[in-house]
C-alpha cells in the first residue's frame, strides 16, 4: 500500500498503536535514543512505517517481473518440447519409411504371391515405392540409401505377379472351364492389377490386352456354338411368306412332292395363336435356366424360336452383367472407360448376334414369335437397369431396330392379305366362324395381351387397321348369303367368337373387345326381330303401327280392323307354344356357341312378351274394349310363366 493513500484516521491509529508499543517496551534502545535526543517520537515512528512500507512495494515489483519472466520461459520451453516432438515424429516416419525390414525381403522374394504375408509386404513395398518418389522430388538424398533395394523389390514383385495372372488368364483356355472361378480368385487379389498399373503400366497393359484377347475368343467361341446347337432344336416348320391371315385353305400345288396338296388348317393357325407360348414372358420362365440343347435333342425336344431366343440372350445377359462388373472392379475402370473396355471384350459376340438376327428377320414371317422377342429384349432391358449395368443397353437398342420395323412389316402384309381377299374363292359358304377370323381373334388377343405390359402406340394404329378390314371382310363375306337371315348367323357367329376369343386375353375395356360387343349387340338385336318375324311378325306389325297412331292420336283409324285383330288373338293363342319351341331349336342349330344360342333365345322370347304385352296395353284402349276377341287373349303372367318352361337351359 502507498503511503500517499493512507488517510489521517488511518495515521492517528497507527500513531495511537505505537505509543502503546513504546510504552510496553521502554528497554528498546532506538527509542530509548530517541529519547535521549529529543526527537518527536510520533514524527519517528511515521518515518520508520513509511520505510517498511516502500521497502514492501519494491519487494511486490520485484516478485510480479520474476514470475513474468518464468511465463515465458515456460511458454519458450514448451514451444521447444513441441518442435523437438513433432522433429522426432517426422524423422521417426522417415527413418521406418527408410528401412527395409529383412522380413519384407524375404517374403517378397521367397513367399507365394498368394499368401497372405506376400500380399501384406506388397502394401508395405508399394507405400515405400511411393514415399520413395515423394522424396526424389524433393531431392533428399536419403533417398538414394534406399532406391536401389525398392528397385529391385519391384522389379520382382512385378515379375511374380505378372506370372500369376497370366496363369490365371491362360486357364480360361482350357476346355469345359467354369471361367468364374478364375475370375474370382483374381478379384481376391486385385490390388496385384492396381500395384502393376502403379508402378509398371506396360506390364499392366499386356494382362489387360491378355485378358481382352482371351476372353474375347472364349464368348465368340462358346457363343458361337451354343447358337448353333440351339437351331437343331427349332421347329422344322416355321411360316413362310404365304402364310398370312387373309390367304385361303384352298389346293396349292407342293412343288417338293410335285402334286397338289391341301396345307394343314391346324399348322397354319398355330403361326397366329399364342397358346403356351405366351409362358416364356413370365418371370419364372424369362429368368429360368438356359436350355441344354444336347439335352433336348436326346429327348427329341422341339421348341418354337421366341424360346430359344430366350435362352440365347438371357445366357448373354447373365455372362454380361457378371463380365462387366468383373472389368470395373478388377481393372478399375468406369463410365465410358467400362463400357469401352466391355465392347472389347464382348465386341465381337455382340456382332455375331445381330448378324444372325439379321439374317433370321429377313427371313421371319411369324409375327407373334417376332412380337415375343421384341418383348422379351424389353424385359431384359429393364433387368440390367435393375442391375446398373449399362454394358448391354446399345445391344439391346440395336436389336429392337431390327426387330419392329420387321414385325410391323409382317402386320401390313396381314392387313393387306385381308384387304385383297375375295370371298367368291374362299370355298363353300358356312355360317359358322371363318376360319380367316378365328386367326384374327386368336392372333389380336395374342399382341393385345402381350403389349399391356409395354405399350406401343405404332402396335395399337396397325392392329385398329387390322380390325377394320377384319370388319369389313366380313361384312363382304356375310354379303354373299341370300337371305338376311343367314347373313345375321353368320355375322353373330364371327363376332361371337371374336369377343370370346379377345375376352380370354384382353382386357374388357380394350378398344378391340368394345367394338366387337357393340356390333353383337346391334346384330343380334336384328337378328332376334329376323326370328320372331315368321310367326309372330302380324301381331309385331299390328302393334309398331298402333304405337305410333297412339302417339299422334289417331288409334280410332284402327278400329274397323275387328277381323284383323281377332285374327291375330286366336292365331298368337293356338300357335306360340309351336312357334317358341320351333324358334328355340332353329336358333340352337344355328350358333356354334350354345351359350350365344342360350342368351339370342332368351332375348327373344322377352322381346316376345314386351310385344305381346303392348299388344294387351292397346286392345285395353277405349277403341277396342268392345271387342269380343279380347276374351281370348292369353293372361300375360301365365304366358311369362309357359315362356320359361321353353328357355334352354344350357
Amino acid at each position: 500500500m502507498i503511503l500517499g493513500d493512507l488517510d489521517l484516521t488511518t495515521d492517528e491509529f497507527i500513531l495511537d498503536e505505537v505509543d502503546i508499543h513504546i510504552q510496553a517496551n521502554l528497554e528498546d534502545e532506538l527509542v530509548k535514543e530517541a529519547l535521549k535526543t529529543g526527537v518527536d517520537l510520533r514524527q519517528y515512528s511515521k518515518q520508520r512505517i513509511e520505510g517498511m512500507l516502500s521497502g514492501f512495494q519494491s519487494d511486490l515489483s520485484s516478485i510480479s517481473s520474476e514470475i513474468q519472466t518464468l511465463q515465458q520461459q515456460s511458454v519458450s520451453m514448451s514451444l521447444r518440447l513441441k518442435n523437438r516432438q513433432a522433429v522426432r515424429s517426422q524423422l521417426s516416419q522417415l527413418v521406418d519409411e527408410l528401412v527395409v525390414p529383412s522380413i519384407m525381403i524375404s517374403v517378397i522374394l521367397d513367399s507365394t504371391v498368394t499368401e497372405q504375408d506376400f500380399l501384406e509386404q506388397l502394401h508395405e513395398l508399394n507405400n515405400k515405392i511411393n514415399f520413395a518418389k515423394e522424396l526424389s522430388f524433393r531431392e533428399t538424398l536419403a533417398c538414394a540409401d534406399i532406391q536401389d533395394i525398392v528397385d529391385r523389390l519391384k522389379i520382382k514383385a512385378v515379375s511374380k505377379i505378372r506370372e500369376f495372372i497370366l496363369q490365371k488368364i491362360y486357364s480360361f483356355r482350357k476346355p469345359m472351364t467354369n471361367y468364374q472361378i478364375p475370375q474370382n480368385t483374381l478379384l481376391k487379389y486385385r490390388f496385384f492389377y492396381q500395384f502393376l498399373l502403379a508402378n509398371e503400366r506396360t506390364v499392366a497393359k499386356e494382362i489387360r490386352d491378355e485378358y481382352v484377347d482371351t476372353m474375347s475368343k472364349i464368348y465368340y467361341s462358346y457363343f458361337k456354338s451354343y447358337s448353333g446347337r440351339l437351331l437343331k432344336v427349332q421347329y422344322e416348320d416355321v411360316a413362310d411368306k404365304d402364310d398370312l391371315m387373309g390367304v385361303e385353305d384352298t389346293l396349292f400345288l407342293d412343288h417338293r412332292a410335285g402334286f397338289f396338296s391341301k396345307p394343314s388348317l391346324k399348322s397354319r393357325n398355330t403361326i397366329f395363336t399364342l397358346g403356351q407360348r405366351g409362358a416364356v414372358l413370365s418371370p419364372a420362365e424369362l429368368e429360368g435356366p438356359i436350355l441344354i440343347p444336347h439335352a433336348a435333342q436326346r429327348g427329341d425336344c422341339r421348341y418354337p424360336y421366341e424360346t430359344l431366343f430366350r435362352s440365347q440372350h438371357y445366357a448373354l445377359l447373365d455372362n454380361g452383367c457378371r463380365e462387366f462388373l468383373f472389368l470395373s472392379d478388377f481393372f478399375m475402370v468406369a463410365g465410358n472407360s467400362a463400357l469401352d473396355l466391355f465392347n472389347s471384350v464382348m465386341g465381337k459376340t455382340l456382332s455375331m448376334f445381330l448378324k444372325n438376327m439379321s439374317t433370321y428377320v429377313s427371313d421371319c414371317y411369324d409375327s407373334i414369335a417376332v412380337f415375343l422377342c421384341i418383348h422379351i429384349i424389353l424385359r431384359f432391358k429393364a433387368i440390367t437397369a435393375k442391375r446398373n449395368v449399362p454394358a448391354l443397353d446399345r445391344y439391346w437398342e440395336a436389336v429392337l431396330e431390327m426387330l419392329w420395323p420387321r414385325f410391323e412389316l409382317i402386320l401390313e402384309m396381314n392387313i393387306q392379305s385381308i384387304r385383297n381377299t375375295d370371298p367368291q374363292k374362299l370355298g363353300v359358304l358356312d355360317t359358322r366362324p371363318h376360319y380367316i377370323t378365328r386367326r384374327y381373334a386368336e392372333f389380336c388377343s395374342a399382341i393385345v395381351s402381350i403389349n399391356q405390359t409395354f405399350p406401343n402406340e405404332r402396335t395399337n394404329a396397325l392392329l385398329g387397321q387390322l380390325q377394320i378390314e377384319v370388319e369389313n371382310f366380313v361384312l363382304r363375306m356375310a354379303a354373299e348369303f341370300p337371305s338376311r337371315r343367314d347373313q345375321l348367323i353368320f355375322l353373330i357367329n364371327n363376332y361371337d367368337m371374336m369377343l370370346g376369343v379377345l375376352m380370354e386375353r384382353a382386357s374388357d375395356d380394350s378398344k378391340e373387345v368394345e367394338g366387337f360387343q357393340q356390333l353383337l349387340l346391334a346384330r343380334t338385336q336384328e337378328f332376334i326381330e329376323e326370328i320372331l318375324a315368321p310367326p309372330f311378325g302380324g301381331m309385331i306389325s299390328f302393334v309398331k303401327e298402333s304405337e305410333a297412331l297412339m302417339e299422334k292420336g289417331q288409334l280410332d283409324k284402327l278400329k274397323n280392323d275387328e277381323v284383323r285383330i281377332t285374327q291375330l288373338v286366336r292365331g298368337f293363342s293356338s300357335t306360340w307354344k309351336q312357334s317358341v319351341e320351333a324358334l328355340s331349336q332353329d336358333v340352337m342349330r344355328s350358333f356354334t356357341n350354345f351359350k350365344n344360342g342360350t342368351s339370342i333365345i332368351q332375348g327373344a322370347l322377352t322381346q316376345l312378351i314386351q310385344y305381346y304385352h303392348g299388344f294387351h296395353k292397346i286392345l285395353s284402349q277405349p277403341t277396342f274394349r268392345s271387342l269380343a276377341a279380347r276374351s281370348e287373349l292369353i293372361n300375360l303372367h301365365h304366358l311369362m310363366v309357359e315362356v320359361k318352361k321353353h328357355k334352354p337351359n344350357f
